[in-house]
């Protein structure tokens, strides 16, 4: 039997910089704010799934490894559902009161003297 060309932890590393990527490129092409927000949430994903390959590299020797990575991680998740519920909260006040779900460049002011 032929050994893996990746290990786990080096496919878990590259899926999540692959996810960094895609939330990068969300967020700098869209100018919808709520696919800013889904933006920003795949690359916490990322960054949680690099985290833990990472973690999960350096234990080593059999055993499970540190829990300490492990907590952060849920801990992570759980303050980014936070912010992602606050960020939605956010944008639906800003559409009530302007109708209108971007943040645009305001229109320019009509010169003095003019309609």
């Amino acid at each position: 039997m032929t050994a893996p060309l990746l290990s786990p932890e080096a496919l878990f590393g590259l899926c999540g910089a692959a996810l960094v990527g895609i939330g990068l490129f969300t967020v700098i092409t869209h100018p919808a704010l709520l696919r800013r927000i889904v933006g920003c949430n795949i690359i916490g994903a990322g960054i949680f799934l690099v985290f833990g390959a990472v973690a999960r590299r350096g234990a080593g020797g059999g055993f499970d490894g540190d829990p300490v990575p492990q907590a952060m991680v849920i801990t992570g998740i759980v303050v980014a559902f936070a912010a992602t519920a606050l960020a939605v909260g956010l944008l639906r006040r800003l559409f009530d009161l302007t109708g209108r779900a971007t943040i645009d460049a305001p229109p320019e002011p009509l010169p003095p003297g003019e309609p």
